[in-house]
C-alpha cells in the first residue's frame, strides 16, 4: 500500500472516530428525563390546595416556562401564552403570542417577544391580551427537551423550533406557505412594564434594537432578505415592529438573535462569538451536551420511573436563575448604570428569600464557578450601593455568603464583602428594615389592628426578627472564621433573638406592640403578606431557628413539648376560608406550597424521631410534586428553583438544614444507590439497600455516624453513606 493511500486511510479512520466520539457526547442519557412542562399546569384541586379557588383566580403553584435555557444563561428563549402571568406560558391556554427572550417565572421579564407570521391577518380569536397577532396550538404538535421547544402554530401553519446559548436564541420558523412571510417584533409587550422601545434595520438581513424596562438590546440576523420594516407606534406599549420577508426559497427561515444588558454592539458581537456560522443543529447539539454534563454530575439507581422524571426534571430547574448579564467582553451594566468591567461574570441577584435555603447550597456543590461569580456581584452590588442586596424580605444574602464560604468557595475578598454584611446588619435603611428597632429591642414591632386582613400593610415584625436572628448567626460565623471576636459575640447574642417573638402562653411566635406586650387581636391560624408574618401565619413560622434547635425546642418545653406542637402543625386541619394566594397546599397547618415552614418536616430529627420526618417528607416527595393526570402540576411557586431543590436533596437524602452550616441531616433517599460526582472529581456514594423507609444506622466509610449529620468534607474528599433501614 502506498504512502498517499495510507494517509487518506488514516485521515478517514481519525474523522471517524472524532465523529462517534462527539456523537457519544451528545447522546442523551439524562436529559430525557427532563420534562420541562412540569409546573405549567395550574394546581386546582381544593384538597390539595387547601381551599376552594375564588372565581377568576389561578392558583401560583408551578409558574415555570418550557423554553429553551442553558445552566445559568442569559437568554431563556419561551413561548408566551398571557402577559402577566407568572412564566409567560400557561398549559391550558391555547393561543402563543410570540416568543421571548428572558424568563424568571416571577411576573417579569418576557422581553423581546417575536412571532412568525405568514400573512398580514389579525388576531382571529377572543383576545385579552391586548395583542394583535398570535395564534392557536395543540400540544399533540409540542416538544421540549432541556434546550430545545417546538411548536405548530395552527394559524400562521408554521413549524417553530428554538435552541440558545448562553446569551442567545436561535429560531427556525418552516412556513408551509413560503410567500407572504413575516416576523412580528412586538416590542411594546414584556411581562416587565415596557418603557419605550426602537428597532432599525442593520443590513439587508439584519435588525437591532432595544426594549426598555429591563433595558435589554439586540442584534439579529435572518437567512432571508428583508424586504421591508414597517413600525406602529414605535415605542408606545401599543406598538409593534413587522419585518417582511421577500418571497422565494423553501428552505426554513431562521433568526439567531443575541441580547445584551450593554449595546447593540455587544448583542451583535455576543451573536458573532457564541452562534456565528453554526446551524440549528449544532446549537441544539451544544445545549444538549452542556445539560448532560450538569445533570450526569448525580447518578442513581433504583426509584420509580416517576422519581427520576422528578428528580432530574428538578435538578434542571435549579440551575435555570440567577441569570449571566455580562457579555461575552465581559461588560455589564452595574448598580449605577455604569458600563464596567470587572474580569468575573456578573449575575443577577438571587432569589435569595426562596433559594438561600437550599437552591444556593445546590448551585455551590455542581457549580461553584457560578456560586463564585454571583458573590463577586453581589459585592459589587454592595460596593456601589453600600448594601449586599437582599430579595423581597429578610437579609439572606448573609446565609448564602457564608454558606459559600465555609464550604470553601472562598476564592474573593472576603473581608470586604464582610465588612459589607455588617453594614446590612447594622445601618438603617439598606437591607434590614426597622433594623434599628431590632438592635435596640430585640425585635420587631407591628401594630395592634382591630381587624386585620390577608392584605394588612405592617412591618411583618415577627418573620423579620426570626430571620434577622438567623442573618446574624450567618455574619456571625464568618467573624468567627475572620478572629472578629467582638463582632461574632454580639451577633451571636443577637442570633437568639428569636425567641423574644415566643409568647409561652400559647406557645407560638407571636406579634409585639412597641411597649412589648402581645398583639391581643391574634389569630395562628390567620394568614397575612406584611402583618406580624410574611406569607405566612403563626403555625408555619414557630418552627423556625435552624441555627439553635435545641434553643427552640427547650421554648416548647423539652423534647415532649416540641414533639405535641409539631404534630399539631401537620394534623389540625386548615381552614379553607383562610385564603392567601401563595400559602397553599396544606398538610394540616403546614404549608409546602411557599417557604416559610420548608424546614419543619425535618424538625422531629432533633427529638430523635426521624420516622416522623421521615413519613412526612416521602408523603410530600410522592404526593406534591408531578400532580394531577399529566404529571405536570406542583405544590407551590417553582420560586427559581428552591422548591425543586427541595425535591433534588430530599430525594437523594442530604439536606442543608442550616444553610449556611456545612453539614447536611441525612434522611432516606428515594433510590437504592446515589453517586454524586462532587466539583473537584471525588465521589460521594449514598448506599440504602433494602425498601425500608426508616432510617436505624448511618454509616460514613465504613464508621458508624454520630446523629444524623454528616460534614461536607464528604463532597471535599469523596465517601461513602451507608444508610440502613427497616
Amino acid at each position: 500500500m502506498n504512502k498517499p493511500i495510507k494517509i487518506l486511510i488514516s485521515l478517514t479512520l481519525f474523522v471517524f472516530f472524532v465523529t462517534s466520539f462527539a456523537c457519544a457526547q451528545i447522546k442523551p442519557v439524562y436529559t430525557p428525563y427532563v420534562n420541562t412542562f412540569i409546573g405549567t399546569a395550574p394546581l386546582n384541586d381544593p384538597k390539595i390546595l387547601g381551599y376552594a379557588l375564588p372565581k377568576g383566580w389561578r392558583s401560583w403553584a408551578g409558574l415555570t416556562f418550557p423554553g429553551s435555557s442553558l445552566p445559568n444563561a442569559m437568554v431563556q428563549l419561551s413561548p408566551m401564552t398571557a402577559y402577566g402571568s407568572g412564566a409567560g406560558y400557561q398549559y391550558e391556554d391555547s393561543v402563543i403570542y410570540g416568543f421571548t427572550h428572558t424568563n424568571k417565572g416571577h411576573w417579569n421579564l418576557c422581553n423581546i417577544p417575536i412571532l412568525p407570521v405568514s400573512d398580514p391577518r389579525e388576531l382571529r380569536v377572543q383576545n385579552p391580551q391586548g395583542s394583535k397577532f398570535g395564534s392557536k396550538f395543540s400540544h399533540k404538535n409540542e416538544s421540549s427537551a432541556p434546550g430545545f421547544y417546538q411548536v405548530y402554530l395552527d394559524d400562521y401553519q408554521v413549524n417553530v423550533r428554538l435552541t440558545s446559548t448562553l446569551r442567545c436564541g436561535y429560531h427556525q420558523y418552516q412556513f408551509k406557505n413560503n410567500t407572504n412571510r413575516q416576523i412580528l417584533f412586538d416590542l411594546g409587550k414584556a411581562n416587565s412594564r415596557v418603557s419605550t422601545w426602537r428597532i432599525e434595520q442593520a443590513g439587508p438581513n439584519a435588525v437591532q434594537g432595544f426594549q426598555g424596562g429591563e433595558n435589554v438590546y439586540f442584534y439579529a440576523t435572518i437567512n432571508t432578505k428583508i424586504n421591508k420594516l414597517e413600525k406602529t407606534d414605535e415605542g408606545q406599549r401599543s406598538g409593534y415592529a413587522m419585518l417582511y420577508l421577500t418571497d422565494g426559497g423553501t428552505a426554513p427561515v431562521e433568526i439567531k438573535i443575541g441580547l445584551s444588558f450593554v449595546s447593540e454592539k455587544n448583542a451583535k458581537e455576543n451573536l458573532e462569538k457564541e452562534i456565528g456560522d453554526k446551524n440549528f443543529d449544532a446549537i441544539r447539539n451544544e445545549a444538549t451536551q452542556k445539560w448532560e454534563q450538569l445533570l450526569s454530575n448525580i447518578k442513581v439507581k433504583g426509584g420509580t420511573e416517576k422519581q427520576k422524571r422528578m428528580l432530574y426534571s428538578c435538578l434542571y430547574r435549579s440551575f435555570l436563575w440567577p441569570a449571566l448579564r455580562s457579555d461575552v467582553n465581559g461588560e455589564f451594566t452595574d448598580a449605577k448604570r455604569n458600563v464596567v468591567k470587572t474580569g468575573f461574570r456578573y449575575y443577577t441577584e438571587p432569589s435569595l428569600w426562596d433559594t438561600y435555603r437550599n437552591k444556593d447550597v445546590l448551585l455551590g456543590l455542581i457549580s461553584p464557578d457560578v456560586t463564585l461569580d454571583v458573590i463577586k456581584s453581589l459585592k459589587d452590588v454592595g460596593d456601589k450601593t453600600g448594601f449586599i442586596p437582599t430579595f423581597f424580605h429578610g437579609d439572606h444574602g448573609a446565609s448564602s455568603i457564608a454558606g459559600a464560604y465555609l464550604r470553601g468557595i472562598d476564592q474573593f475578598d472576603i473581608e470586604g464583602t464582610y465588612k459589607i454584611l455588617l453594614r446590612n446588619a447594622n445601618v438603617e435603611g439598606g437591607a434590614r428594615p426597622y433594623v434599628s428597632e431590632y438592635i435596640k429591642k430585640g425585635y420587631i414591632s407591628d401594630p395592634d389592628i382591630a381587624k386585620p386582613e390577608v392584605e394588612t400593610k405592617a412591618k411583618a415584625g415577627v418573620s423579620k426578627t426570626l430571620e434577622y436572628s438567623y442573618d446574624d448567626y450567618s455574619v456571625a460565623q464568618i467573624a468567627k472564621k475572620l478572629g472578629d471576636t467582638a463582632n461574632y459575640r454580639i451577633l451571636m447574642a443577637r442570633s437568639k433573638n428569636y425567641k423574644n417573638m415566643f409568647d409561652p402562653s400559647t406557645r407560638f411566635m407571636r406579634g409585639r406592640l412597641e411597649n412589648g406586650d402581645w398583639i391581643k387581636n391574634f389569630n395562628p391560624q390567620y394568614p397575612y403578606y406584611e402583618y406580624m408574618y410574611r406569607e405566612a401565619n403563626a403555625w408555619q413560622v414557630s418552627f423556625f431557628a435552624p441555627h439553635d434547635m435545641p434553643g427552640l425546642i427547650q421554648l416548647y418545653g423539652g423534647a415532649k413539648g416540641f414533639e405535641s406542637k409539631l404534630d399539631s402543625l401537620f394534623t389540625l386541619p386548615w381552614n379553607p376560608n383562610y385564603i392567601a394566594r401563595n400559602v397553599e397546599t396544606m398538610i394540616g397547618q403546614y404549608c409546602q406550597g411557599n417557604q416559610p415552614d420548608h424546614e419543619a418536616p425535618f424538625a422531629y430529627i432533633f427529638i430523635n424521631k426521624p420516622a416522623k420526618s421521615q413519613k412526612m417528607i416521602d408523603y410530600i416527595l410522592n404526593n406534591l410534586y408531578g400532580i394531577g393526570d399529566e404529571g405536570l402540576e406542583l405544590s407551590g411557586m417553582d420560586d427559581a428553583g428552591e422548591m425543586s431543590s427541595w425535591y433534588v436533596f430530599s430525594a437523594l437524602g442530604l439536606y442543608p438544614f442550616s444553610a449556611t452550616d456545612p453539614k447536611y441531616i441525612v434522611t432516606a433517599p428515594l433510590f437504592d444507590e446515589v453517586k454524586w460526582t462532587t466539583s473537584n472529581g471525588k465521589t460521594l456514594t449514598i448506599s440504602k439497600p433494602g425498601k425500608g423507609r426508616g432510617v436505624t444506622t448511618i454509616k460514613v466509610n465504613g464508621k458508624v455516624n454520630d446523629g444524623y449529620f454528616v460534614s461536607h468534607d464528604l463532597f471535599k474528599n469523596g465517601g461513602v453513606i451507608n444508610i440502613a433501614t427497616k
